[in-house]
């Protein structure tokens, strides 16, 4: 007699039950789906192709004619660029815009930084600080301007009596040739800096606490921890703020128009507030559009190779 040997049961292997692969969509249902993306993507197309896309192109058209409103256009070639290169506040205004680029990232990109490490750190209170930095960007900018316009008298100033309480020599600020452009880069940060410091305080809430902890443990100061920790974690948002700041400030316009009318001296004449003298003061439509046909060439170069330098450091990380 025989005797059946019986196999315990986790030696018998089941085989995993299949599952069947995902029934594809008929084609007309296909179709339709991709219908509907395209037809909510059609909104934002047009509104691209109505308010950015053809003011450039017209723009660039524009830049080669001697243009009048209501006049037919006569093609001049380069004769616009010519003009506007030969023009004496042409180097005031890109030399203003550049120190103003260089100065708003010393002053107006290392402060939001700051203020984001601090507010992070923050174990109180942490709405009603994040709702003081942001309120600044609420106002509309050219409120904001009027309000450091007044800030900024040398007569009756907030700033200067501040000073005079203070038993210290006041100043000039808008008014002087000397401190006009640093008081707009005071001016420009104040108002564009909240939404700045949000984006750098959600970067850095995204970072691990195990690498401060690791850090910590090692002895590294707080300034050690920021330099290792903190910069490498956020390094892509850092990167991309950098370059948005840096195609902002090169358009800076709101801030010499409301508080200085680009004196003293052609001292706060940047190339956007050139743009609108030619446009609007000169009536010359064409050395407007020459202007700002080189400004986008520039923004467009630099934009490029900052992207392609910054991805192939990231590549070689």
């Amino acid at each position: 007699m025989t005797k059946t040997v019986e196999r315990p049961a986790e030696a018998v292997r089941t085989r995993p039950a299949r599952t069947p692969p995902p029934a594809r969509k008929p084609a007309r249902r296909r179709l339709a789906a991709q219908g509907r993306a395209y037809a909510f993507l059609l909104g934002g197309l047009l509104c691209f192709a109505l308010f950015s896309w053809y003011p450039a192109i017209r723009a660039i058209v524009i830049a080669f004619q001697k243009y009048t409103p209501g006049a037919d256009a006569e093609w001049v070639g380069t004769d616009n660029f010519t003009r506007v290169f030969r023009d004496p506040e042409f180097a005031d205004a890109w030399r203003n815009t550049l120190t103003f680029t260089a100065l708003a990232l010393l002053i107006g990109f290392a402060v939001p930084f700051v203020l984001a490490l601090v507010l992070n750190e923050l174990r109180h209170a942490k709405a009603f600080f994040r709702v003081v930095v942001y309120l600044p960007v609420m106002i509309p900018p050219v409120v904001s301007a009027l309000l450091w316009k007044w800030f900024y008298d040398p007569g009756a100033g907030l700033a200067n009596e501040a000073l005079r309480f203070l038993h210290l020599p006041t100043s000039n600020w808008s008014n002087g040739a000397d401190t006009a452009l640093v008081s707009l880069v005071i001016v420009a940060t104040w108002a564009t800096m909240g939404g700045t410091v949000l984006i750098y305080l959600a970067a850095l809430q995204s970072v691990p606490g195990e690498l401060y902890e690791a850090a910590e443990l090692d002895g590294a100061s707080l300034p050690q921890r920021v330099r290792h920790v903190t910069i490498p974690q956020t390094r892509f948002v850092i990167l991309m703020l950098m370059l948005l700041q840096i195609i902002a400030t090169m358009q800076v316009f709101t801030e010499p128009f409301v508080i200085t009318g680009g004196g003293p001296e052609n001292a706060t004449v940047t190339v956007l507030y050139l743009i609108y003298k030619y446009a609007f003061l000169y009536n010359d439509f064409g050395g407007a559009c020459a202007l700002s046909v080189m400004l986008l060439l520039l923004l467009g170069l630099f934009s490029a190779g900052y992207l392609r330098l910054t991805r192939s450091e990231g590549e070689d990380a």
